[in-house]
């Protein structure tokens, strides 16, 4: 038998899910890029021999980052794709090894998939050639004609919706491929291209844990799936939580020139940046002052002053996960983070785009799942120092059970 080969499409945008910056396969998701959980899916399989990462035109180097920070062995290329899905998986075809027998195609933005699934996928594209995984609908489906009328409403019993992985030999692949650049037919996924050929694809069932991240609700989703999937018991002794203890943080900082704008841990364009000692992310120091609020153990100012160098122009991340540490020593356990809810105060600039990176970076140095974690942004019309477009206020609530 010959080699079996990963294709991974990883060149979106996230537009639809409202990112700035690499997109959404580099959004942390408990604790990991969402491709890293993608590739390591593809790793544990004992059937692929090798992967190959299909990245955006300026995303080769962060993607190679990925494959090392997480030892992924099996990746042979990573490499730049096109402007489309269908680019990119035709991009994929032209570094697979000659030797290969079977080409497994799955979504980067599918990092839910069990590793059971994608042999499933495998052993059964050795038997029918191409092989779709998919899942019933679990919704009536309506046909909605040019009018937006109810056109018709086909039987849910026949109506299935295709995820990812998505199995073919490599020569029923190639020649779908090759036809569909030839005839400038574009499909939504690579089961379709198939379908023009004539030949027939082989659905089996999937998961409905096998989520794509498409939309910031899906993050929300998949981060709740993978806290599910946690032991209940990892070793560690806890004190049985009896009550709720409350903390406020509130922090203002002047805007400058000649400094970045950095908040949330998120470095946002601007003419304009925040002065303090260390980058001076407003947001992340109410933030640490609310947790070190709920236990009484003072504030910022004490545990990391402005007069000690070693936090002169310090990551506001790395301090908090450090205010983590701060917790753990003073309680003797991990302390249990219910919620933390903020908000910023500034004029400018708008921060909408931005709110869901700042969350999950929030989430991740905390190892709290996103939806413990709220962000709202406002103005202060026009009234005061934020108002006035002189500094950035943000103001931070933290519960914790202890």
């Amino acid at each position: 038998m010959g080699q079996v080969i990963a294709i991974v499409p990883a060149a979106g945008k996230g537009v639809r899910m409202g990112l700035k910056g690499p997109g959404k396969q580099f959004v942390h998701l408990a604790g990991k890029p969402v491709l890293a959980h993608t590739l390591l899916a593809l790793e544990a399989s004992a059937q692929i021999d090798g992967i190959i990462v299909v990245i955006g035109q300026d995303q080769v180097k962060l993607g190679w980052h990925v494959v090392n920070s997480y030892s992924v062995g099996k990746v042979q290329a990573v490499i730049p794709g096109g402007r489309t899905r269908q680019e990119s998986v035709w991009a994929g075809l032209q570094h697979v090894p000659d030797d290969t027998e079977i080409v497994l195609v799955h979504d980067g933005a599918r990092p839910l998939a069990k590793t059971e699934l994608i042999d499933a996928a495998i052993q059964a594209a050795r038997t029918y050639g191409a092989v779709g995984v998919a899942v019933p609908v679990k919704d009536t489906i309506k046909v909605r004609d040019v009018a937006g009328f109810v056109a018709s409403t086909p039987p849910r019993d026949s109506l299935w919706a295709i995820q990812t992985p998505q199995a073919f030999h490599y020569s029923i692949l190639h020649e779908a491929h090759t036809r569909a650049n030839e005839s400038g037919c574009v499909g939504t996924d690579d089961c379709m291209l198939v379908e023009k050929l004539g030949k027939p694809v082989q659905l089996i069932e999937g998961s409905y844990r096998n989520i794509k991240l498409t939309t910031p609700e899906d993050l929300i989703v998949a981060s709740a799936l993978l806290a599910s999937d946690e032991p209940e018991d990892d070793g560690q002794e806890r004190q049985s939580p009896t009550v709720t203890r409350v903390g406020w943080g509130y922090d203002i900082h002047r805007l400058v020139e000649g400094r970045p704008l950095i908040l949330g841990g998120v470095e946002i364009p601007y003419h304009q940046g925040l002065l303090g000692h260390s980058d001076a992310d407003v947001l992340l120091h109410a933030v640490m002052d609310s947790l070190l609020g709920a236990m009484a153990l003072g504030d910022i100012g004490q545990h990391f002053p402005d007069t000690d160098m070693r936090w002169r122009g310090a990551n506001s991340l790395h301090l908090l996960q450090q205010v983590n540490k701060i917790l753990i020593r003073s309680s003797g356990t991990l302390p249990k983070i219910s919620h933390i809810d903020c908000v910023i105060i500034a004029e400018r600039p708008r921060l909408a785009p931005y709110l869901l990176q700042m969350r999950l970076n929030i989430a991740e140095a905390l190892g709290l799942t996103v939806d413990q974690v709220s962000i709202k942004a406002t103005t202060a019309e026009g009234l005061g120092p934020a108002g006035q477009g002189e500094g950035i206020i943000a103001q931070a609530i933290a519960a914790i059970l202890a």
